[in-house]
Order: C-alpha cells, then structure tokens, then sequence
C-alpha cells in the first residue's frame, strides 16, 4: 500500500507540473530574469529584408481568394512580401484560383502528386530566394503587422525563428471544440514567458517564421513540420521567439469529433517528434531549452496522460483498501473528485449530442479529449498507420 501511495502522488505531481506547475515555476522565472537582467530588446526595429509569405495548400479554393488578399493588405513594404503558394494535390482549382494573380507576383507551383503537407514545404524553398520565409496555412488569416512584428524580432542575429499565435474565433454558439480557443489562451501565455526565459519549444504552423538559410529538408514521413523545423533551428543555438500580435486566426473545429481527428494527428506527431529529437533530452548539452521542452512538451505527450489512469487505478485500489467514506483520509476526496471530473467530462459529451450547451462542461469534455487523443495518436504511431497527407478538420461556420 505504501508503494500505490508513492506512485499516486509522484504521478500526481507529474500532471500538475504538466498543466500548472510549470506554468508557476516559469513565471517566477521569468519574474528573477527580468529582476537581475531586464528585458532584451530587438536591436534594429527598422530592420526590413525582404520575405517570402510560403502557404502549403491542398484543395483550398473557399480560402485561397481571401487569403492573397489579406497577404496584399499587411503592413509591411508590398514589395518586399513574396506570396509563394504550393498546391500539390490540389484537384478543385485551387492553383487556378491563384494564378488570376500572377501579375502581382503571386508565384504558384503545382504537381499534381499529392505528398503531403512536408513534401509541400521540401519541394517549395528551391523557389524561396528572400533571407526570411514566413510558412501560413491557407485557411487562416493574418494579422494586419504581422509580418511587421516577426521581422522584427529577427534584428536579433540569435533569433533563428518566431512564432506567431494561433487564435480562434470565439462565437456563443461554439461547441466543446471552441473550448480550443481557452486553452490557446493559456498556452499563449506560457510561450511568452518561454521566450523571454530563453526560447519558445515549437512554432505553430498556423504562422511561422525562420531564416532561409537554416531550413533543413525534414524526413517526408514527418507529421509535425511546424515542430520539428523550429526545434530543430533551436537546437543549431538559435532561439525561437514568440509575439502574440503577429497572429493567424481561424474558427474552431465544428466539433469534438473533428478535433478529436486532428489531435490524434498532433499526438502522433509528438510521439514521432519525440523520438526523433531524442538528442534534446540531453541537460547536460541543450540546458535550458532541454528543461523547457521536457517541461512543456514532453511531459504533455507521454507521463502526464499515462499519470491519469495511473492515479485512478492507484486511488481506487487505496481507497478500497481504506473505505470509500472515510473522508478523515485525502485519498477519499481525491477519488471522489476525480470520478466527479469524469462524470462532468461524460454528460459534457452526453449534451453535446443533444446540442445542449453547458460550457462549464466543456472544460472537462475538453481535457479528457486532450489526454484521450494521446493514447489513440501513441496507438496510431506504433501501428505506422498515421497518414502525412492532409486530413484537415472540418471548421465551424
């Protein structure tokens, strides 16, 4: 009984480190950081190179229009943003679509071959010839100084990528799914305070940038190019920087369903990511940006939905053991908040189905979603069944 008892709170820890500890940790980091060295400011705010706004697309003709339209209206000097779209695959007149704009230098290249996001982005940089690229995903839009405040942080000659932030419309009508838009709230956050204690541990492919020089082809069975490019420019001694203001917004998924699909997807790619980052463990060669990664992202894909049923199994087995209505004993309370959380979790999805809207359920619903997509994308991985080709979710309207 001893033994169970260890194992529930060490594991216990491991999930609120996960999810909140670290979070805590990080902002009194940050507090001594900015306390003994201040803030680092970019050196050259003026700094304008040219870029090349790079959009992987795949069949995205109800965007495509809308999207080369918000590329001409960013601050940033027209001539200076290069618009590169790659539409391999696509098969309902995306490329065509797209070449009405050839004379305002919107470069389109298209094989009919479908390869995958990766396979996209690989072939396409033979055509980028500016110092910076700028990868975006056709169905989202960008803030207006976007470009503008990602530039900027590269004046930093140590910044070798930024990320921008994902945001998502947040509408009452939103299902579960829209609880997407809270958790990037959050996560936001933290890669604030990641790029100011050191760096950010990966971009979002929604909007990311680097420079030319460091992409390296990435292996065409990738299923995180987003993931493993930027970390992989952290880990030549390059940092990746984060501004909030530079965004790509988008709706959520219609669904949990769909979100389910797509966070399937992300999972496997973690697992995949992990493994093949294998180096970036190592403290003792990548310091900080190794405490970062384990921190935020590893934890997140591997012990801390393992600790869920561990600590379940484990507190059901002490609880057995000491009387479920023994409440001078923690684990009693403990149990019973957990098989309450998972009973909110379950009429969250109950109601859904019956299109009723409790959205304090939600956030329950939400984070078993999460943890759930972890083991079916570990799953996923171990059979090699995880496609690199788009499998897009479908957005709410």
């Amino acid at each position: 009984m001893l033994t169970l008892k260890v194992v529930f709170w060490i594991f216990l820890f491991i999930i609120f480190y996960s999810y909140l500890g670290y979070g805590i940790l990080l902002y009194f980091l940050v507090k001594m950081k900015r306390l003994f060295i201040g803030r680092q400011k970019p050196i050259d705010p003026n700094y304008e190179p040219e870029v090349t706004l790079f959009v992987a697309a795949y069949n995205e003709k109800d965007y495509a229009d809308e999207k080369v339209k918000n590329g001409f209206s960013l601050e940033y000097p027209k001539e200076k943003v290069k618009q590169l779209w790659i539409t391999d695959g696509s098969n309902d007149g995306t490329p065509d679509i797209l070449k009405k704009y050839a004379a305002r230098g919107v470069e389109v290249y298209h094989e009919d071959a479908r390869g995958g996001k990766i396979g996209a982005m690989n072939r396409g940089m033979q055509f980028v010839k500016t110092p910076i690229v700028i990868f975006s995903d056709g169905n989202t839009n960008l803030g207006h100084e976007s470009i503008r405040r990602i530039v900027n942080l590269f004046s930093n000659p140590k910044v070798g990528c930024v990320s921008g932030e994902k945001r998502i419309y947040q509408k009452d009508s939103d299902s579960a799914a829209g609880t997407e838009g809270i958790y990037w709230k959050y996560e936001s956050t933290l890669k604030k305070w990641d790029a100011e204690l050191y760096s950010v541990v990966g971009a979002a492919g929604e909007l990311f940038a680097i420079r030319t020089e460091l992409y390296k082809h990435v292996e065409k069975d990738t299923l995180l190019d987003d993931f493993m490019i930027s970390l992989r420019v952290a880990m030549k001694g390059f940092t990746i920087q984060y501004d909030p203001e530079a965004y790509a917004i988008e709706t959520s998924s219609a669904n949990v369903k769909e979100e389910l699909k797509r966070k399937i997807r992300i999972s496997a790619g973690g697992i995949q990511s992990i493994v093949r980052l294998a180096p970036l463990l190592n403290f003792f060669k990548y310091g900080t940006l190794s405490f970062q990664y384990i921190s935020h992202r590893v934890l997140r894909w591997t012990l801390a939905p393992l600790g869920l049923l561990i600590i379940l199994l484990a507190n059901f087995a002490i609880t057995l053991q000491e009387g479920f209505t023994t409440w001078e004993s923690p684990f009693t309370w403990l149990f019973w908040g957990q098989i309450i959380f998972y009973i909110a979790a379950l009429l969250g999805w109950f109601l859904e189905n019956k299109s009723i809207k409790i959205k304090i359920l939600f956030i329950p619903y939400y984070f078993f979603i999460m943890n759930l997509s972890v083991y079916l994308g570990f799953a996923r991985y171990i059979k090699g069944n995880q496609s690199v080709k788009w499998e897009r979710a479908q957005r709410a309207k």
